[in-house]
């Protein structure tokens, strides 16, 4: 359940990236070497993962829940990690539209090269059906992909791309076409970040693994790295604090891209210790990397505060941080 409510976290506040790095911790119960997925190139362990390599896990379940459900089926086969799966709650996100709602973007996942008379056949037929040889042709076509977007019947783009990917659509019309789901429609194959920038929707997270802290920020995705960030730990000062009495957070700039730091049982402290690049140029304390070092719970009653619980104290914390001082895309 752990992973269902941090991805219900990530969902509820807006959350556009995860990361999860290695805080060198982590001890194997078989003492295997712990591996970091990359996501984009699939999850390739064939058995269960939760105790071998748990970031693993957390990468697999959360990646899981943030497709859309019509796109799970392709995009993550059977695995041992995914076996309870059913039972972590929906995020029931923007992008996570039912068969009769229409959005003018959509997620979907192409599918295997057509026969003349595939366009027929629902998406789960023609994943069944198999390729037919076809005889040259001298005429110029345009590629052309079909992709399963949850409609009765795939959309068509005219992109090439080979199947099982997932692909963000967005179709000419911005309103509901009328008898959309018995009609052959086509859309646009655009960038994941198109109906954030272009629309204003929130349309998921990415996951990402990190094999060290240090590599959290070197391998930042984002031009110009994170312009806004925060450790945490019990030591740090009440993030209350940050604010002045009247509760505007005067001292610090807009930002577009905010990273909060949430560390392990052991603290941040001791994934610094554990980072070589960070001993090579000498930082040993881990308030020195972050723009603010906050405590989210000054005078907790427990003697540990879970991550789960921790996101959510953090998230709810700066929301209005983030209201107020965040630009817009």
């Amino acid at each position: 359940m752990l992973a269902g409510q941090i991805a219900r976290a990530l969902a509820v506040f807006c959350v556009d990236e995860i990361v999860i790095f290695e805080d060198g911790q982590a001890r194997p119960l078989d003492g295997s070497q712990i591996d970091h997925p990359n996501p984009s190139k699939g999850f390739e362990e064939s058995g269960y993962t939760g105790h071998s390599n748990p970031n693993y896990f957390l990468m697999h379940l959360l990646s899981y829940l943030e497709a859309p459900p019509h796109l799970r089926t392709h995009l993550f086969p059977l695995h041992p990690d995914l076996r309870t799966a059913g039972t972590l709650p929906s995020l029931d996100m923007p992008h996570h539209l039912r068969t009769h709602e229409w959005c003018q973007y959509r997620e979907g996942v192409t599918l295997k090269s057509l026969d003349p008379k595939g366009d027929k056949l629902s998406p789960e037929q023609i994943t069944k059906k198999k390729k037919r040889k076809h005889k040259p042709s001298n005429a110029i076509q345009t590629p052309k992909t079909h992709v399963h977007a949850g409609y009765k019947l795939p959309v068509s783009i005219s992109e090439s791309i080979p199947p099982n990917n997932r692909v963000t659509l967005k179709f000419a019309a911005s309103t509901l076409p009328q008898n959309f789901q018995n009609t052959q429609v086509t859309a646009e194959a655009v960038a994941p970040s198109a109906p954030r920038e272009e629309a204003g929707f929130y349309w998921g997270y990415s996951v990402r693994s990190a094999s060290s802290l240090s590599t959290v920020f070197t391998e930042c995705v984002y031009d110009g790295g994170y312009d806004l960030t925060f450790g945490t730990s019990e030591r740090g000062i009440p993030l209350a604090s940050l604010a002045s009495n009247s509760g505007a957070h005067d001292s610090i700039p807009e930002f577009k891209h905010m990273l909060v730091v949430i560390g392990g049982v052991a603290g941040l402290e001791a994934a610094v210790r554990a980072d070589q690049e960070l001993a090579k140029i000498d930082v040993t304390e881990p308030e020195k990397l972050f723009d603010h070092w906050v405590n989210l719970c000054p005078g907790q009653g427990s003697r540990t505060i879970r991550t789960e619980e921790a996101i959510w104290l953090g998230l709810t914390s700066l929301r209005s941080l983030v209201l107020e001082k965040g630009m817009k895309s």
